[in-house]
């Protein structure tokens, strides 16, 4: 019986913002997480963890999926009933992922019933396949989830939490990312979360050549605000940051000026837009903060973009005076016209995907038979080589050639004997019925090794 694949997730399109902030893993809580999946019961477990999505991938044994652990399959964005108190839901393995991130999150069960769509089987592989890809993404195509997949894998496989079948099903989805990015215009004209906030800053500020800007923080997302302020003719820009020598850095590289944060009052009271993209897990900009800063320049308004999850920027500032508060779920009304290009390579990015996802299915069913096969041959070529070594006793005059010739010979029988049943096994493997087969043929052989 094949190995299942199940995916327990949320993402932008089935969760506010305000959720998804919640539940985001920060690197060391995700490690302590990885390392503690074998306590919950979790043979392999990839859990990826971005701005747009919680998804946790899990391999589910042959075992468990005897026992009935898996459901039969779902369609994506299905989400638990809502229910009354505690979760109810009616798979042990779901149940089990769900008291896990209630676990890890420090949040009550009961709040995230309902909250999350079930994937199993081929609708699992599929998923993960089109998000890699970036069909699934906020921004159609954008680059940085194939590198968050990666590293979700890399991350799980460190902390012994990714077995042979998630690492399998990780590298081809990733293959295939890739392959649809190298083959496709899908990430034509790419764009990113921050390139997009940039355009929004752009569309409410006016042109950027003529605003002061201020980005916050000194990330990956950070910096590719400022690659996109440059790109959009930004000149006047600095960036705050905890870290100085980070800030520094990557104002060296991009022309700007470098602040600490304790200088973030100085900063809003200069700036006409604040991109906000720190990993700080509470608020950063606050209206206690922004609001002396406002007043200092009660003739700017002030435009607010806020990138981070969890979020940099107080809601609140919504209320201030002057602001133009914008965040993360607010920018999906602002995407690029570059999408329409995109989209017309989705068509060849899904025929793709089922090519390289459907190896890795292949993969998958015939894994439940290869040892079956494996013992079959094993058994044929004990029998085989005994019996040649008794014919060879009883023919000494041969020579090496000779007896060469026989040991070819008895090998080539076997190898086309087995070949058909080699290839039935592992088509019916295909076809859900592994483990009928694998019985049958052990039965037959006696084989119970």
């Amino acid at each position: 019986m094949s190995t299942q694949i199940v995916c327990l997730g949320l993402s932008h399109h089935t969760a506010p913002i305000a959720l998804r902030e919640r539940l985001n893993y920060p690197l060391a809580e995700l490690n302590a997480a990885l390392a503690a999946n074998r306590a919950a019961g979790l043979d392999e477990l990839v859990i990826l963890s971005t701005c747009n999505r919680l998804e946790l991938y899990a391999a589910v044994s042959p075992a468990d999926v005897a026992a009935g652990l898996v459901p039969a399959e779902r369609s994506i964005l299905q989400a638990d009933a809502p229910t009354e108190g505690a979760p109810t839901t009616a798979d042990p393995v779901f149940a089990s992922l769900l008291a896990f991130v209630s676990a890890t999150r420090g949040l009550p069960a009961a709040e995230l019933s309902g909250k999350f769509y079930r994937l199993t089987g081929h609708d699992a592989v599929d998923h993960l396949g089109r998000v890699a890809a970036g069909l699934d993404s906020m921004v159609l195509g954008e680059p940085q989830i194939l590198g968050q997949a990666a590293e979700a894998l890399a991350l799980a496989a460190a902390q012994g939490a990714a077995g042979p079948v998630l690492s399998a099903l990780f590298r081809a989805a990733v293959h295939a990312g890739k392959r649809a990015r190298a083959e496709t215009g899908i990430s034509r004209n790419p764009a990113t979360i921050s390139s997009v906030a940039v355009r929004l800053a752009e569309r409410a500020a006016g042109s950027l050549a003529e605003r002061q800007v201020l980005v916050v923080g000194a990330g990956q997302m950070a910096a590719l605000a400022v690659q996109a302020l440059r790109g959009r003719g930004a000149t006047r820009i600095r960036i705050a940051n905890r870290t100085l020598a980070r800030a520094a850095g990557l104002a060296e590289r991009w022309g700007a000026q470098p602040l600490a944060l304790d200088d973030l009052g100085a900063a809003l009271a200069w700036a006409d837009v604040a991109v906000a993209a720190t990993g700080a897990p509470g608020f950063v900009i606050t209206p206690e903060a922004a609001g002396p800063a406002l007043a200092a320049r009660p003739e700017r308004p002030m435009v607010l973009i806020d990138i981070a999850v969890p979020r940099d920027v107080d809601p609140a500032v919504r209320q201030l005076p002057n602001v133009r508060y914008y965040d993360i779920d607010d920018l999906e009304a602002y995407l690029n016209g570059a999408r329409t290009e995109r989209q017309q390579a989705v068509p060849q990015v899904e025929a793709i995907l089922t090519e390289e996802m459907g190896h890795f299915g292949d993969w998958l069913s015939t894994r439940a038979v290869a040892p079956v096969i494996a013992d079959l041959r094993a058994k044929a070529d004990a029998i085989r080589r005994a019996e040649v070594d008794k014919t060879l006793r009883h023919m000494p005059h041969l020579t090496p050639a000779e007896r060469e010739h026989i040991e070819r010979l008895s090998e080539a029988l076997v190898n086309k004997l087995l070949h058909e049943p080699t290839l039935r096994l592992k088509a019916e493997a295909g076809n859900g019925h592994a483990a009928d087969y694998a019985a049958a043929v052990r039965e037959l052989f006696a084989l119970h090794g």
